[in-house]
């Protein structure tokens, strides 16, 4: 049988969110770490019948996909899935010739369904390949993403437990080509995934990512499927799936490598549809925010949107220009009044500055010592990242504020 130890309920943390790589205090990089900490000690002690073995139907939308669509469907080939196990491929009106690679790969192959529809935009996709299939778990992943061979089979293990409404697998960065990926990657590693291990605990988890998502198909149906009313479909359904009252856990073994924008430009566009779709779907279900029956879901989680992911990214452009400020004039009164200079408010704003990067470097350690095979050479990115990545991520947040 599937066995997890209780859940905590009295503990209660706030935590950056992705690409949000906002100063915090110590105290809750500890809250953050120790419910980190706690999660994979119980993971790594959940026991999982090896005899459950689910349907379970894979769908890849896919829009201009013919470079890498035949790539990845030969990954989810190659996996160790469970017994009665299909592909549905959905091409959404590609321009190119993803429908006729595909089929030229795959067409023969019985386990593998290709379709081809007008195009409806991302939800319509997958709601489509949703449509052709009974299967009890839906797997879906993004077209230019690459399974391990075991993810398949360890995102539907967690579904014999039947309160568990979805499971959110652990996304990675294939593609760490240059410095915009790498820190895309430590993004990936050092927040995205420690977020999700704390917010596994406190069963508060926002967003199962697209690239690297299992659901309990008849919920998908329950909840409407994926909503084209957001610009974050996955997020929507995943808080529509926690609403009835369902469970969505944190798989951090169901490793999928998934390809990260490679050009300042096409990083801009990805993150300012995320960040404004979650703004749009933290609106949509602003009902929950402080709401008892709602949990950690209500005082934790949604208001950790809010503020560390909407409001911080606005404010931490002042806290920057203050600390440029301040070094600033302490070199112009130590020029023109080099016997009054004083280095006292000089160094306390130093003290703390270096005080937010160390808590910065310890969280990122904790990430990297609880994740399996990364390279920690990706650490040696991390304080420069504070220069160029930060400001992307400020100027996205005004852009979706403003808009």
């Amino acid at each position: 049988m599937y066995q997890r130890r209780p859940i905590p309920s009295n503990r209660r943390h706030r935590t950056a969110r992705p690409g949000d790589y906002a100063d915090a205090t110590p105290q809750v990089g500890t809250l953050q770490a120790r419910l980190a900490i706690y999660q994979r000690r119980r993971q790594r002690h959940a026991v999982f019948n090896a005899d459950y073995s689910p349907s379970v139907t894979v769908v890849v939308p896919a829009f201009n996909e013919e470079k890498v669509i035949v790539q990845t469907i030969a990954s989810l080939l190659a996996c160790d899935p469970p017994r009665d196990f299909q592909i549905v491929v959905v091409d959404d009106g590609s321009s190119d010739a993803t429908y006729r690679v595909a089929c030229d790969a795959f067409g023969s192959d019985p386990r593998v369904r290709i379709f081809t529809k007008e195009n409806g935009g991302k939800p319509a996709a997958p709601n489509f390949g949703l449509a052709q299939t009974q299967a009890e778990v839906i797997v879906a992943l993004d077209a230019d993403t690459i399974f391990a061979r075991d993810t398949v089979r360890k995102l539907a293990r967690h579904f014999e437990d039947p309160r568990v409404g979805a499971v959110a697998g652990n996304a990675k960065v294939g593609n760490r080509i240059n410095l915009l990926t790498r820190w895309q990657a430590l993004e990936y590693i050092t927040s995205q995934n420690l977020d999700r291990r704390a917010f596994d605990v406190l069963n508060c988890i926002t967003v199962v990512p697209g690239a690297v998502g299992a659901w309990r198909r008849e919920l998908v149906e329950r909840a409407g499927g994926f909503d084209h009313q957001t610009l974050a479909e996955d997020a929507d359904l995943t808080l529509a799936i926690r609403k009835l009252g369902y469970n969505v856990v944190y798989e951090d073994e169901a490793v999928a490598l998934t390809e990260a924008p490679d050009s300042v430009r096409g990083f801009i566009g990805q993150r300012y549809r995320w960040m404004y779709g979650t703004m749009q779907v933290a609106w949509k279900h602003r009902e929950v925010l402080f709401r008892s029956q709602s949990g950690a879901l209500g005082f934790v989680a949604l208001p950790n949107v809010i503020v560390f992911q909407i409001l911080f990214p606005l404010v931490s452009p002042i806290m920057d220009l203050l600390l440029i400020g301040s070094l600033a004039s302490a070199a112009v009164n130590h020029w023109q009044h080099p016997e009054e200079f004083s280095a006292g408010n000089l160094w306390r704003v130093l003290f703390y500055y270096a005080l937010f990067v160390t808590v910065d470097y310890l969280a990122a350690i904790l990430a990297f010592a609880l994740e399996r095979k990364e390279s920690w050479w990706l650490l040696i990115w991390l304080f420069w990242q504070r220069f160029f990545y930060r400001q992307l991520m400020y100027y996205v947040a005004i852009k979706s504020t403003v808009t």
